[in-house]
């Protein structure tokens, strides 16, 4: 792909944690980082933060809560309608097992499971509408940050209506991203648009692991190392449909390698989002 330093780069989640960091080491690269999350207000201050630290003046704020698919397809219309490339997507936003519903099963603005639609659906419907500006744009990259906590799609109870359990949806719904990722892969095949995904770090220093409660185990910047290796590392040019465990390559899920799984997961996931 083309050097950072001019590169367009969208990254989903934003204002704060991993994805602050992330867009604030872009930022200090010189790439025009479209800076996405829910807050106006949030949106606003991170951009001034990430202009006082690195003195770049290429940002932009988009706010859109992929909660609903309804901005979600909306943020694709704003990209699409005011940038004529796109270097990188990182599909960065997501919800983790606690917050919002605290172990109770919460639902998005259509109706599904939050963190299925949040961490998964709308990666995938935002990948499938800014396809044609990543094509145009490439060689150019899509990256997903999914997790090492992973558990098969249950095709049978998709949304957990049945037995709901907080840490199996978000597991869930990384695997799903997972999934995704190696379908965009075989779909972007001689394009010249890569896709990958990796796992960070583990329990790093993010409201997303502190708000649980839990101990951090991995530094942020060791996370930003390893989200920054998939956008940008010469090394893995025309490399698409990998897995890695922060810097190595490593394996998922087994489901995510069953090509069946794969499809009954894509047909699917049209219906929801009426592709």
């Amino acid at each position: 792909m083309r050097p950072v330093s001019e590169s367009t780069v969208l990254i989903t989640g934003a204002t704060d944690g991993l994805g602050k960091s992330v867009a604030t080491e872009l930022a200090r690269a010189g790439a025009r980082v479209l800076v996405h999350g829910r807050d106006d207000g949030r949106g606003a201050q991170t951009l001034r933060d990430i202009e006082a630290e690195t003195g770049s003046r290429s940002l932009s704020w988009y706010r859109a809560d992929l909660g609903s698919l309804g901005e979600t397809r909306s943020l694709a219309e704003r990209i699409l309608s005011e940038h004529d490339r796109l270097d990188v997507l990182v599909n960065n936003a997501g919800i983790g097992f606690t917050d919002p519903g605290d172990g109770r099963r919460v639902e998005s603005a259509d109706g599904h499971e939050l963190r299925f639609a949040v961490n998964y659906l709308a990666p995938f419907l935002l990948s499938r509408l800014l396809r044609p500006l990543l094509v145009s744009s490439a060689p150019s990259r899509i990256v997903n940050v999914a997790s090492i906590g992973q558990a098969p799609v249950d095709f049978d109870d998709v949304m957990l209506e049945r037995r709901y359990d907080g840490v199996r949806a978000y597991c869930q719904s990384k695997l799903a991203l997972v999934m995704l990722t190696f379908d965009l892969a075989d779909d972007l095949q001689g394009t010249g648009v890569t896709a990958n995904c990796l796992h960070p770090g583990t329990y790093m220093p993010t409201k997303m692991v502190t708000g649980a409660g839990i101990e951090p185990v991995d530094s942020l910047e060791s996370g930003v190392e390893a989200t920054m290796k998939l956008i940008s590392d010469p090394e893995l040019d025309g490399v698409s449909g990998r897995y890695f465990d922060r810097l190595a390559e490593s394996r998922a899920n087994a489901q995510a390698y069953d090509a069946a799984a794969r499809k009954r997961l894509r047909e699917l996931s049209e219906q929801l989002v009426g592709l």
